[in-house]
């Protein structure tokens, strides 16, 4: 009986112990962003002028009347919007298709072409700046948005390529042949038999894609130049620099970005949270 308390109250113990930990991990991961949320909502502009209490401060909304009203705020978010969407859109069709092909067809340097791919993406895409910038300036695509477009999706394509490849891979080619015998062609079989069963993958692919360019700093910086073609990350940067320091209008404009995706999630969640491994028939 003294060894099946003694078990119970180590059970115990242990059990606190997690939970403990666990509740105190969850506060450091979610006490941020209740912050951020707090901060778009209270009176100040200043962070200095913030309680540390989330909402302690009270609660205004002329914040997201001055980011509409009194900048280009939605001049930004529609630049970015525009970016990710085609980025996205670009990424999902060159990636899918150079995928299916490596994948599903057999010709020459094809090892040696799917390894520079995978060179590719070790270095750090800020390393061909200078070589992006004269690019850009000879095809008359710099500080254009379709400029940034084509750098956002260049740059996702040797890592997507992979990531998708080693999917399809998963999927029995006997589906291939049967869709060749009813006399499909490689573009329909491609079309109607892969990209369904890669669904999983494919919307993977769409989502991040559509966020990178919603987060990125460096490449808006470098190719875009005229303020109305800003994207939100340079344009909220604005509000804390080292000559402002509005952080409360910074977290407003930042609670407005979250929308998109939560849109994006709710269309793609129950393709999002389908096994991949599941979604496909396995050799």
């Amino acid at each position: 009986m003294q060894d099946i308390t003694n078990s119970k109250t180590t059970d115990l113990i242990n059990k606190g112990i997690i939970y403990f930990v666990f509740t105190i991990i969850s506060f450091l991961v979610i006490y941020p962003l209740v912050y951020v949320v707090s901060g778009s909502f209270a009176p100040g502009n200043n962070i200095a002028q913030m309680s540390i209490i989330p909402f302690a401060d009270g609660f205004t909304l002329k914040h997201f009347k001055h980011l509409l009203y009194k900048t280009h705020y939605v001049k930004w978010f529609f630049n970015t919007l525009y970016i990710a969407f085609w980025t996205s859109f670009l990424t999902v069709i060159t990636a899918s298709l150079s995928a299916y092909v490596f994948s599903r067809f057999k010709f020459a340097f094809k090892k040696p072409m799917m390894l520079s791919l995978l060179i590719l993406q070790i270095f750090p895409s800020f390393v061909g700046m200078i070589a992006i910038y004269v690019i850009l300036l000879r095809i008359k695509g710099y500080d254009t948005l379709w400029g940034l477009v084509l750098v956002y999706t260049a740059g996702n394509i040797p890592y997507n390529t992979w990531l998708v490849k080693n999917y399809m891979d998963t999927i029995s080619k006997n589906l291939d042949e049967a869709a060749r015998i009813d006399g499909a062609s490689n573009l329909r079989t491609f079309v109607q038999i892969i990209l369904p069963i890669a669904r999983p993958i494919i919307t993977f692919l769409a989502l991040t894609s559509f966020i990178g360019p919603w987060m990125d700093f460096i490449f808006p910086k470098m190719v875009l130049r005229s303020p109305e073609n800003q994207t939100l990350a340079l344009g909220l940067f604005s509000f804390v620099t080292d000559k402002k320091n509005e952080f409360t209008t910074f977290a407003s404009g930042s609670l407005i970005v979250v929308i998109p995706f939560v849109i994006f999630f709710l269309l793609t969640q129950k393709t999002m949270i389908t096994s991949f491994g599941g979604a496909a028939v396995k050799e």
